[in-house]
């Protein structure tokens, strides 16, 4: 499964991600992983829940991304859920580019595999977004 929250900024997506985070890390039976941009979240989210700082490893790329979430889950079965905050920071990229597009199909087929949930936000106006990408609302 994997589920977009899209929005402006200042639209209440990092409110929304906070808690399902951590309704995640209460209610999931493995583990939690967020990766973000920053430390922004550190003092607001369940501590058992894995933070990433995407610049401590030089995301900038998605098949560099594609890679570091397949690296993570070898790592670490036990994975039930990524969260990735603000996925056009970490990797530069315009909301509707055919890039993005495919990242989430990745994620979708990734997702399906390894019964993986990913929760990714993108911050910009809903109005960018492609068909492919509203089918993840």
């Amino acid at each position: 499964m994997v589920r977009v929250i899209m929005g402006a900024k200042g639209s209440g997506k990092t409110k929304q991600l906070i808690d399902m985070i951590n309704y995640a890390a209460e209610n999931e039976s493995g583990n939690v992983v967020c990766v973000e941009t920053g430390k922004k979240l550190v003092y607001d989210v369940s501590p058992n829940v894995r933070l990433v700082e995407s610049s401590d490893f030089a995301a900038d790329n998605f098949t560099f991304l594609k890679g570091f979430i397949s690296g993570m889950y070898a790592s670490n079965y036990d994975l039930t859920h990524i969260f990735i905050d603000s996925l056009c920071k970490i990797i530069p990229s315009e909301p509707d580019s055919p890039e993005v597009e495919e990242f989430l199909q990745w994620l979708d087929r990734f997702s399906e595999m390894n019964e993986v949930k990913f929760t990714i936000t993108i911050s910009a106006d809903i109005a960018l977004a492609t068909e492919a990408m509203k089918a993840y609302f």
